[in-house]
């Protein structure tokens, strides 16, 4: 189950993003907006307490830029959230840093391109090995 929320510049964006990739087998839990005015760190904590519950695997998050989205869930203890704006990015930001969320701005990125960067995301698998000392390294910065 992936996580999902967006503010009211990303309900296009999230929409879009659940449509394509329900399709292809992926379950989304919804966890708003709808197109009503809302505060993104809302959104964001929302998704994050789905995953630090083990209720969701992952997360998508989408504002305007994807910046404040990012800073949001990064307050979260155990979460890992990535500004996604390319697929190379994308894809080794799941490869070396095992990202549990993704952040994307609906305004800089079209319904596609964040589609595809979502389906990246989602398809790809941490490395584990070496990246797994450097995230033990993260950890502890995180626990001090």
């Amino acid at each position: 189950m992936i996580a999902i929320g967006c503010d009211h510049a990303g309900v296009e964006m999230k929409n879009t993003i659940i449509a394509e990739l329900t399709a292809k087998g992926y379950e989304f839990k919804d966890m708003g907006c709808n197109g009503e005015p809302c505060d993104y760190p809302v959104i964001a904590a929302a998704v994050c307490e789905e995953i630090l519950s083990g209720s969701c695997e992952k997360g998508i998050l989408i504002c305007g830029t994807g910046i404040g989205m990012s800073i949001a869930a990064n307050k979260f203890k155990g979460i890992r959230a990535a500004l996604c704006s390319d697929s190379f990015s994308t894809k080794f930001t799941r490869l070396h840093n095992n990202t549990n969320v993704m952040c994307m701005g609906a305004r800089t990125l079209g319904c596609g391109l964040g589609t595809e960067l979502a389906e990246i995301f989602l398809s790809t698998e941490f490395e584990g090995g070496r990246h797994q000392r450097r995230l033990d390294l993260i950890t502890e910065i995180e626990n001090r």
